[in-house]
């Protein structure tokens, strides 16, 4: 089979490593608007598969020029070009994933299912970490329980070795990040749909070999999970992990509007506020240090007129300082696994789908243990 790879930053480098380890995968185009860049990763990491390419991901025609051809592609590329990403996919007959990140552009998406169904493909939008692995595992849970009272889901990617004041190093886009922190946060509660606000609902949990840690409120995490389970989850929420104290001196810098759009006059230039935040996070912030990725769902329901609980747990430590980051496995790996299903055929459906509704869960958590993921489940 054939696949892209649309973006070359650190998740379409995981992508294209992971897509290059099967054997049925025979080419892995990889496309950047920086010709180099595709060059480069499709040496060091495709192993011999890589075909690369470049071209704008605004421009729709460029973009299906180029995907056709290919049996699936996975976007790597910030979740703004992905209306038009999937546009591309649509009219080049290619399969789509994306890694996601804004309900907005996901509800976009959605929209475009019948002209997805007719082309004969399908697009899953949203198949990173989270979202994405999430509600696959949350599908697992679903089929498994007779009624589910409460799902929560947390989430985080960390250093190993926190460093002060904010014990945090980018794991993933500054842009990603503030958009988790700054838009607001779909949850369920009493079986319907609440907005609430990011940086809200701070909790105090542990993971062992790690210590105590606090969970939050941010946007995104939940994706279609609200709607495809509406009525059918009483409770249903996402939080975001850190180290303890994280929210408390994180959150007064959005309230004062360093994450706004709306830009203001600064010695005769105009600025937005977001645009040098993230520079200030991405050059503070950027450590070349071990990273790690905590998972944990808890499900409680009933099976069979008892009380269950099913706990999904997933501890992910980087390796060294050459390996694939634990956030780039994370998330690039999940991501990889549904284009692939797509593409051989393993998902049948077609349209533009919420991968909670058309991926196998023990399919997908078999090429998670394949990948050595090492994912935990508890009942009690």
């Amino acid at each position: 089979m054939r696949l892209a790879v649309i973006g070359a930053g650190l998740m379409g480098r995981a992508a294209a490593f992971d897509l290059a380890q099967n054997e049925e995968v025979e080419a892995i185009g990889i496309f950047d608007v920086d010709e180099q860049a595709a060059k480069e990763i499709s040496s060091k990491y495709a192993y011999g598969k890589g075909k690369p390419g470049t071209f704008d991901a605004d421009d729709e025609v460029a973009a299906a020029e180029a995907l056709k051809g290919y049996d699936a592609a996975i976007s790597c590329v910030p979740y703004r070009y992905n209306l038009n990403l999937t546009r591309a996919a649509i009219k080049a007959n290619c399969h789509l994933v994306d890694l996601g990140g804004n309900n907005d552009i996901v509800g976009s998406q959605l929209q475009l299912n019948d002209e997805a169904e007719q082309a004969g493909v399908i697009i899953i939008p949203d198949c990173g970490l989270a979202p994405g692995m999430v509600a696959v595992l949350a599908a697992d849970a679903m089929k498994r329980f007779d009624k589910v009272d409460s799902m929560k889901i947390r989430v985080g990617g960390l250093p190993q070795s926190p460093r002060p004041p904010l014990n945090y190093m980018m794991v993933f886009s500054a842009e990603g990040l503030i958009n988790e922190y700054w838009e607001p946060c779909i949850i369920l509660e009493g079986g319907q749909k609440k907005t609430v606000n990011p940086m809200t609902g701070v909790e105090l949990l542990q993971f062992d070999g790690i210590g105590k840690l606090e969970a939050f409120y941010t946007s995104g995490g939940t994706s279609t999970l609200p709607d495809s389970y509406l009525g059918r989850i009483d409770f249903l929420d996402y939080k975001t992990i850190r180290y303890p104290g994280h929210c408390a001196m994180f959150r007064p810098m959005l309230e004062i509007g360093l994450g706004s759009r709306q830009k203001i006059e600064v010695d005769g230039v105009s600025v937005e506020p977001r645009s040098v935040f993230k520079a200030v996070l991405e050059r503070s912030l950027s450590f070349d240090d071990l990273d790690l990725v905590l998972v944990r769902i808890t499900v409680e329901g009933q099976i069979g007129g008892e009380d269950k609980t099913r706990t999904y747990e997933i501890i992910d430590r980087q390796e060294s300082k050459t390996s694939l980051t634990a956030m780039m496995r994370m998330t690039a790996f999940p991501a990889s696994i549904v284009a692939r299903m797509a593409a051989s055929g393993e998902i049948t459906a077609r349209g533009v789908k919420p991968q909670e509704l058309v991926v196998d869960p023990r399919r997908f958590i078999g090429h998670l243990k394949e990948r050595k993921i090492n994912l935990q489940i508890r009942d009690e």
